[in-house]
């Protein structure tokens, strides 16, 4: 099941370094199957706020997104990042093709029938 790394990037000023992190990161991808399906394009808030950038680059599961993230070859360009952007990044797991929210509800539902909080 397809899994995504999400970022949520803000005060992305230009320096050298993210310019090297920008030219290197795409070679972190290739042992795991990553690529970008969001970078450097232009969002559109619907609701709140959301100041900065978004990146997503897709997986073939969460273990292959765990690995890339976890691997010597991402942690040794990361800093180059880091040192210079503020940002939030997760690690999600999709959905399967024929999911179906009615699950989720019906969790929802019993657990506020139980007087507990829902689980998915």
């Amino acid at each position: 099941m397809t899994a995504y790394a999400i970022a949520h990037l803000r005060d992305a000023a230009p320096h050298p370094e993210i310019a090297e992190y920008i030219e290197r990161i795409t070679a972190t991808f290739a042992p795991y199957g990553g690529r970008f399906l969001v970078h450097a394009t232009p969002h559109e808030v619907k609701e709140g706020a959301w100041p900065g950038h978004v990146v997503v680059i897709g997986f073939p599961g969460i273990g292959e997104a765990r690995a890339w993230w976890d691997s010597p070859a991402y942690q040794e360009i990361a800093p180059l990042r880091s040192r210079h952007i503020e940002g939030d990044i997760i690690l999600v797991p999709g959905v399967p093709e024929d999911y179906d929210p009615a699950g989720t509800v019906q969790a929802m539902r019993e657990a506020m029938a139980a007087g507990g909080p829902a689980r998915s």
